[in-house]
């Protein structure tokens, strides 16, 4: 009886960590898809200055890092979520946006000693809102093509 416990423990572990994995392979794929717009865009070099660079280089090695972050909670969040494609997109969606907000319109600005940039949406934002779209959407096609049901 115990026995069995810890099997399913162990399946349950490894089931969490695959799907981490998962999730962060597919964010990096969203983040290259996502760096592609910021750096035609010129944001990689704010990016950079997070960790004190100027750096485009840097700054879509730094993007890749949260990239890969956001990845690892989708991951451990999206297999929970009814499957099919719909849903996926929607959640994929839902990621974009709601990271768009937590990152671009509030972590962001106060990382950069830009307190009164907190919510503010103009241009900049709006095409940041298109990233983090396009990164929401491509992270989960890419994380509901490889994740094993």
């Amino acid at each position: 009886m115990a026995t069995t416990a810890v099997r399913q423990e162990q399946a349950a572990s490894s089931t969490l960590v695959s799907s981490v994995i998962q999730g962060v392979t597919a964010a990096l794929i969203g983040g290259s898809v996502f760096g592609v717009q910021m750096a035609v865009g010129g944001m990689l070099p704010m990016v950079a200055q997070l960790i004190g660079s100027q750096s485009p280089v840097i700054g879509f090695i730094v993007h890749l890092v949260i990239s890969a972050i956001i990845g690892a909670v989708y991951g451990v969040i999206a297999p929970r979520l009814p499957a099919g494609w719909l849903v996926s997109m929607g959640a994929g969606m839902v990621n974009g946006v709601v990271w768009w907000v937590l990152g671009a319109l509030v972590i962001m600005p106060l990382m950069l000693g830009m307190t009164e940039m907190v919510f503010q949406i103009g241009d900049a934002q709006w095409m940041s809102l298109v990233g983090h779209l396009i990164f929401g959407i491509v992270t989960a096609g890419f994380f509901t093509l490889i994740q094993r049901r």
